[in-house]
């Protein structure tokens, strides 16, 4: 088997399309990841969106919030993922969800993945509240 060409015409739709989704909701962290990868795996870098973006969450059957919802609650779960977490907490609030939303994500995270891995995910959103001016964050 052989890898796609990742120049073919159908790559470069699929990314394109990726890339518009991306744009559309970007937490400002994914050109540094894609620039960084660029001059190691730069197939890599096109796989994220054109696969992630342009495949994944371009996907008609849930809306960009919920799509966040469920990634923020993967990230923490899977745990070792707090830069990638930090890129999703921004797309986030970029997509309309609440502090008070992504808060919640994480506390429900402990019951599943357990404390240190909420924790881990409430370090990585306190800094991306800090930075937007949003604590504190009011307790539902």
């Amino acid at each position: 088997m052989t890898a796609p060409d990742i120049n073919s015409p159908e790559e470069q739709a699929r990314y394109r399309r990726g890339h518009e989704v991306l744009s559309s909701i970007d937490g400002g962290g994914a050109p540094a990841v894609m620039a960084g990868l660029a001059d190691i795996a730069p197939a890599l870098a096109h796989h994220i969106v054109a696969f992630g973006f342009g495949d994944l969450y371009s996907r008609p059957a849930l809306e960009p919030r919920q799509r966040q919802l469920v990634t923020l609650g993967i990230l923490a779960t899977l745990g070792g993922c707090e830069p990638e977490l930090e890129v999703h907490v921004r797309t986030s609030l970029n997509v309309g969800l609440t502090p008070q939303e992504i808060v919640e994500t994480f506390i429900h995270t402990a019951g599943y993945a357990g404390f240190p891995r909420a924790i881990n995910a409430i370090t990585v959103a306190k800094k991306v509240f800090a930075e937007r001016g949003l604590l504190p964050v009011a307790d539902l």
